[in-house]
C-alpha cells in the first residue's frame, strides 16, 4: 500500500532552566554563584531514508515529541543537552507547515537532514551573570520555549519512469508483468486510485523503478478526475511512458487518445511537456500484424515519438520496451522500436 499523504504534528524539547546557586564550602568563605545554565532542548529533524517508498510507517504515530533540555545544577554543572529527535521519510517527501502554508523542507537525497522544529536555548544559571559589581547574582532565566507544528506531508514519487495514459489503457497490466507488484487489475475504468511502485530488473544488475499513476481524463490540468493528485508525481519521475490501448473500446484512435493526454501534460506545466516520453502501443495481442504496423507508422509519423508495439499480458515487446526505457532514462537515445 502507498500512503503519499499524511499528517503529523511535531513538537522540539524546551530549554532547561538556568540554576540559582551559591557555592558553600569549608574553608571557602568567599565562595561565589556557581550556578549552572540549562541544556538546549531537541530539535525535530526529517531524514531522507532510500529504504522507505511510503509515509505509511508514519501514520501509526502521528506525534513527534523531542525531549527537554535539563536544567542547570549547582557547583557549575550545566544540564546536559536534549538528543534530537530524527524522523525518517521516503525520498520525495515535502513538509508543508499547515498554519503558514509555507514549505518548510523537501527530501530528494539520502541522510539529508531538515530540521522542521527546533529545540529551545537554555537558561543561564546565576554564574553567567557574575561581574566585578555584581559578585553574588540570584538571578537565573528559564529556558527557552519549544516549537510545534502541524506539517502536511506530500510524496512526490521519485522513479525512473512514470506510466501515463488513459484509464483502462493496461498500465497497471504492463507493471506487474515487469516487476513483482501486484496492483488492481479489472475490466472497468480507475482500478488504480493511488500510485504504485514496481521494481523491474534487467540484464547486468540493471533495475528501474517503475510508477503505475492513476489514468488521466480531459481536463485534470484543471482538476477534473484524479487531477494534480495525478500531475504531482508525474513531475518527479524522469521519463513518461505513454501507455496506449492499440483497440480503443469506445471507438476513439490511439492517436487522438495520445493528443488528449498530452494536451493535459502540456497544460499542466512545461516540467512535463518537456520529459523524455516513450510510447507503448499495448495490447497487440489483440490485434494483427498489418494493424499494429499501420497503428504504429501513424502514431511514430505525428508524434515523433519512440514507439514500442506490445502487450502486458502476453509480454510481447516487454524487454525491448525496458531497454528503450533505460536507454531513455540516461539520456540517450533508444535503439529499440520505431521512430519519426
Amino acid at each position: 500500500m502507498l500512503v503519499d499523504r499524511c499528517t503529523i504534528f511535531v513538537r522540539s524539547g524546551k530549554g532547561g532552566n538556568g540554576c540559582v546557586s551559591l557555592r558553600r564550602e569549608k574553608y571557602r568563605p568567599k565562595g561565589g554563584p556557581d550556578g549552572g545554565n540549562g541544556g538546549r532542548g531537541g530539535d525535530v529533524i526529517l531524514v531522507g531514508d532510500a529504504g522507505l517508498s511510503t509515509l505509511l510507517s508514519l501514520t501509526p504515530r502521528p506525534h513527534y515529541r523531542a525531549r527537554n533540555g535539563q536544567p542547570g545544577l549547582g557547583s557549575s554543572m550545566h544540564g546536559p543537552n536534549a538528543d534530537d529527535l530524527l524522523v525518517p521519510v521516503p525520498l520525495g517527501t515535502m513538509a508543508v507547515d499547515r498554519a503558514s502554508g509555507d514549505l518548510l523542507a523537501e527530501i530528494t537525497e539520502d541522510g539529508q537532514r531538515v530540521t522542521v522544529a527546533r529545540g529551545g536555548a537554555g537558561g543561564y544559571g546565576n554564574e553567567h551573570f557574575k561581574s566585578a559589581t555584581n559578585q553574588t547574582p540570584r538571578e537565573a532565566t528559564p529556558g527557552a520555549a519549544w516549537e510545534e507544528r502541524t506539517l502536511d506531508l506530500e510524496l512526490k514519487l521519485l522513479a525512473d519512469v512514470g506510466l501515463v495514459g488513459l484509464p483502462n489503457a493496461g498500465k497497471s497490466t504492463l507493471l506487474a508483468a515487469v516487476s513483482a507488484a501486484r496492483p488492481k487489475v479489472a475490466d472497468y475504468p480507475f482500478t488504480t486510485k493511488s500510485p504504485h511502485l514496481g521494481i523491474a530488473e534487467l540484464p547486468g544488475d540493471r533495475r528501474l523503478v517503475i510508477a503505475d499513476l492513476p489514468g488521466l481524463i480531459e481536463g485534470a490540468a484543471s482538476g477534473a478526475g484524479m487531477g494534480h493528485d495525478f500531475l504531482r508525481h508525474v513531475e518527479r519521475t524522469g521519463v513518461l511512458l505513454h501507455v496506449l490501448d492499440a483497440m480503443p473500446i469506445d471507438g476513439t484512435s490511439p492517436l487522438e487518445n495520445w493528443s488528449r493526454i498530452r494536451s493535459e501534460l502540456e497544460a499542466f506545466g512545461d516540467v512535463l511537456a518537456d520529459k523524455p516520453e516513450l510510447i507503448l502501443l499495448n495490447k497487440c495481442d489483440l490485434i494483427d500484424d498489418e494493424s499494429t504496423a499501420a497503428i504504429v507508422a501513424e502514431l511514430a509519423a505525428e508524434t515523433g515519438r519512440t514507439i514500442l508495439p506490445g502487450s502486458g499480458v502476453t509480454g510481447e515487446g516487454v524487454q525491448a520496451l525496458l531497454e528503450a526505457v533505460w536507454t531513455a532514462r540516461g539520456g540517450g537515445q533508444a535503439e529499440a522500436g520505431w521512430r519519426g
